[in-house]
């Protein structure tokens, strides 16, 4: 039996009821009853036991919404005094229940002052509770960004760079683009109730034929940077230029992919567009657009990006620093989206995978016309499977099926799984999508016989640091030699006074100790700048060989120094690749033995060679692809390594990769042995030049040092 006080408060409740009923019309409107519905089903949860995960997201949730309307009341003008109170009083009453329910599970605490990015599920609630209390939705709050959340740390290291603060501010109104909504999936046709992501994939195993669309003739080879394209290159763009948006570029190295997907961005009117690339690449990438597109813009996102440039046409991002800014990406309005080395999104468990695919959802969530490229290298035909995520990312497929416009050229078929005839009509079908594959002996005609690519690497850490401190010392010391110089004999020209003081800083490196030692006092100069450069660069140069070999096969690596050569050797067992060396201290049948295995063993990917013990007198035309981690002296030195490769019996154009240490005294050592060689030897046409003596080069390195010191 009920006591005389709950009888009681059951009469005072009664009497309460009609009051409560009367009130429904005004106060069961907008997100406040909504929230504390939803709050009390977690609450009832709570006193049966521990909250489960969907019942913790609708928590955190609910406190986001509640510090939103708390804020909302308070900023809101339109409001009378008793009006304000009135909606604060109804908030403290949610966060009373609130309060109690963590009073029964502590472990929701953390969750009531969490003010990291929302997960997708998370969104996709809010969205779903917005909409249910009436409210009007901005674009923003439309569209989910469907990031990865899988762990709580990935959505806490989210960082919204000051840039990017300001360009949203500038830009507060970022509108989707649904002038051309792609249509929803078909739910009826003649291929509605077959399976055919595996039979698409067994159809690369058995369709046959080339696994390249058809591309039209271009109209034009020239580039807004005033260069001309080869062929090849022009024809991919062309296609952009017609219409078609979505690419696997899947070109051998060495084709130009990095300028065709520029130019094909450009002809799109792509921007602002984002690049996402391995690290190595980086800066690469802001090279190339500054030579290809110079009309346009691009920043790089470094750790958190607080350098970047919101404000950029195009925004280039390395996939070990994504997951920290998938967010603000996803609601810049990108137009197109490219992904280099797009073979390492192929595991769908990944982050990096994860936040590609989250972005280019959103991308295209906006922006339904907007342009997809994937670059990669890797042969299309043994891995097939590994491009499924790749087909994702195009929008080509989801999880279980074709997307509407390759669920049409299949019906356009006319034949099923089960028929003579599908796997090749299928394959021409996805061909048809995007897929571009030529190799170097397709287009041998376009391309010169030998050429040199620049890879620019950025030098990070400690190293990085260390070197760019080293080598401002150097110029300090310079610049110092300079004023004392100039005072003692003022009648010196500036370029005779420059040439003087490097002339004897030269000599005296010389006479400290020469190639690779400190000069007085331990100081660096010019000989241990340039070692040092060689070691930081030996794991960017060994990274970007390992994705080289994965791509085209055998490559041949080139440095000066034997600690160079280890720790790349090292870099490539950890990567699992098989390699040999070439060394001086190595036998003749050892020596004899390691040529064999590069020429013979086809699971040798990788020679590790030193440039003074394998430039001369061996043959390695096997390969075509050569890296030469650190650079030479003269442009003698660096020829006779790639004519390793260039020689007779090779059958195909051979690329030399110079990796260069960007914004550091390499790049200036490189431009020298360039101009030495001459117009004719840098296009390695097989022209030679007089190199004169190597210190003239390293004379010239000082000069430009000290020149652009005291400008």
């Amino acid at each position: 039996m009920a006591s005389s006080g709950q009888k009681s408060g059951q009469r005072k409740n009664a009497t309460r009821r009609p009051a409560t009923r009367r009130r429904a019309h005004q106060d069961e409107t907008g997100i406040i009853p909504v929230l504390a519905r939803t709050v009390r089903e977690i609450e009832n949860a709570a006193q049966r036991g521990k909250v489960g995960p969907s019942g913790r997201t609708r928590f955190r949730v609910v406190a986001a919404l509640v510090r939103e309307e708390r804020a909302r009341i308070k900023s809101d003008t339109g409001l009378t005094d008793a009006e304000r109170t009135k909606e604060v009083t109804r908030l403290e009453g949610i966060a009373t229940i609130m309060a109690k329910t963590v009073a029964r599970d502590s472990s929701l605490i953390p969750l009531l002052t969490d003010t990291a990015p929302l997960t997708t599920a998370a969104q996709e609630l809010r969205r779903a509770m917005l909409l249910d209390a009436g409210t009007e939705l901005s674009p923003d709050d439309l569209i989910v960004v469907t990031e990865p959340a899988a762990k709580d740390e990935a959505v806490e290291r989210q960082v919204v760079p000051q840039s990017v603060k300001q360009y949203q501010m500038a830009n507060p109104f970022l509108a989707p683009d649904f002038s051309a909504v792609a249509p929803k999936p078909a739910t009826s046709g003649r291929l509605a109730n077959w399976e055919l992501i595996d039979p698409l994939f067994r159809s690369f195993e058995l369709g046959g034929g080339a696994a390249s669309m058809r591309l039209p003739a271009p109209r034009t080879l020239e580039t807004p940077g005033r260069l001309e394209l080869m062929i090849h290159q022009a024809r991919f763009v062309e296609s952009a230029r017609e219409g078609h948006r979505t690419y696997l570029l899947a070109d051998e190295p060495g084709l130009g992919k990095t300028a065709q997907a520029l130019l094909a961005a450009d002809v799109a009117h792509a921007f602002p567009l984002l690049v996402v690339v391995p690290n190595v690449v980086k800066v690469n990438w802001a090279r190339e657009v500054e030579k290809w597109v110079p009309q346009r813009s691009a920043t790089i996102v470094n750790g958190d990006g607080d350098d970047i440039d919101a404000f950029a046409d195009i925004v280039i991002v390395n996939y070990e620093v994504l997951d920290r800014h998938v967010a603000w990406l996803s609601r810049r309005g990108f137009k197109g989206m490219i992904v280099d080395e797009a073979h390492f999104i192929k595991n769908k468990e990944s982050q990096r995978s994860r936040n590609v695919q989250a972005l280019s959802r959103s991308i295209r969530a906006t922006s339904p016309k907007a342009l997809f490229i994937a670059l990669t290298g890797t042969p299309l035909i043994n891995q097939i499977e590994d491009f499924r995520m790749i087909w994702q990312y195009l929008g080509w497929i989801d999880e279980k099926k074709p997307l509407p416009e390759l669920m049409q050229r299949l019906e356009e078929t006319e034949l099923d799984p089960g028929e003579p005839g599908f796997f090749s009509a299928a394959r021409e079908a996805v061909v048809e999508m995007g897929i571009v594959r030529r190799r170097k002996e397709d287009v041998a005609a376009d391309i010169p016989a030998r050429r040199i690519a620049d890879i620019p690497v950025e030098l990070e850490g400690e190293a990085g640091r260390s070197i760019r401190a080293a080598e401002a010392a150097l110029v300090a010391r310079l610049v110092e030699r300079y004023r004392r110089l100039t005072a003692a004999r003022p009648e010196l020209g500036r370029d005779d006074a420059i040439r003087l003081v490097a002339a004897a800083e030269l000599e005296e490196t010389r006479s400290a100790g020469g190639d690779g030692t400190s000069g007085a006092k331990g100081a660096d100069n010019v000989f241990t700048m340039v070692r040092r450069i060689g070691q930081a660069k030996a794991t960017p140069a060994a990274d970007y060989t390992v994705n080289l070999a994965r791509n085209v096969g055998k490559v041949v690596f080139f440095a000066k120094h034997i600690d160079v050569m280890d720790t790349a050797e090292a870099h490539f067992r950890a990567a699992g690749l098989k390699t040999v060396s070439i060394r001086g201290d190595q036998t003749p049948k050892a020596r004899t033995a390691a040529l064999d295995a590069f020429t013979n063993d086809p699971e040798v990917s990788v020679i590790v060679c030193s440039l003074t013990a394998a430039g001369v007198g061996i043959n390695l035309q096997v390969a075509s692809n050569v890296v030469l981690a650190e650079l030479s002296w003269t442009n003698a030195e660096q020829t006779q390594a790639i004519d390793r490769v260039h020689r007779i019996g090779q059958e195909l154009p051979v690329t030399a990769w110079r990796i260069i240490a960007a914004g550091t005294l390499d790049g200036r050592i490189s431009e020298l042995i360039d101009a030495k060689a001459g117009l004719a030897a840098r296009a390695l046409d097989g022209a030679t030049a007089d190199d004169s003596a190597e210190g003239s080069v390293q004379l010239e390195a000082l000069v430009a040092l000290l020149r652009d010191a005291i400008r």
